[in-house]
């Protein structure tokens, strides 16, 4: 007889929200599973009530409109902005140094390494370097707010899923009376 601890028969059913698919699933929302330093949970907050007559595309649209939105649209759109105008500057300068000033490309640094090696690898230094730069930011600075706007999209969402189904079987109850 073979010990199993269950972990390779877990599977994602259909519909299932969390899982192994979701990449945010192991992390906390703001205030569910975290300490408070006193060693008890902290307390939770109760989802909002649902509005009469919401629907899903009424909720994101909500959301959208948010300040909470807002402000991690703009944090994003003040970093990739200003990053991809200076990466694009920089690679339009290379490619324009290498077409018309190949006697300034050709001249060398040290050994048979020349002007237009070095600026080649700097593309490739200033890749990653961006790319790095780019996952800082959005994990300093946008991961947790938006993880928390996802949250309370959900409950609200949920929120409605829940009416809709009590509101379905209450009228299924009624109709076969």
């Amino acid at each position: 007889m073979e010990k199993h601890d269950g972990r390779e028969t877990a599977q994602p059913r259909a519909g299932d929200r969390g899982g192994l698919g979701d990449p945010w699933y192991d992390a906390p929302a703001s205030g569910w599973g975290e300490w408070d330093g006193t060693g008890a949970p902290a307390p939770t907050v109760p989802a909002q009530p649902a509005r009469r007559e919401r629907s899903a595309a009424g909720v994101y649209l909500e959301v959208q409109r948010s300040a909470a939105f807002q402000e991690v649209r703009g944090r994003y759109r003040r970093f990739v902005v200003p990053a991809t105008v200076l990466f694009f500057a920089w690679y339009l300068a290379y490619v324009v140094a290498a077409t018309s000033a190949p006697a300034l490309m050709a001249r060398p640094v040290a050994g048979s390494v020349n002007v237009a090696m070095v600026a080649g690898l700097g593309q490739f230094a200033s890749t990653f370097l961006l790319t790095w730069l780019y996952a800082r930011h959005a994990r300093l600075r946008r991961d947790r707010p938006a993880l928390e706007l996802r949250w309370d999209t959900q409950e609200m969402t949920r929120s409605i899923d829940d009416s809709v189904r009590m509101n379905g079987s209450a009228q299924s109850e009624s109709g076969r009376r």
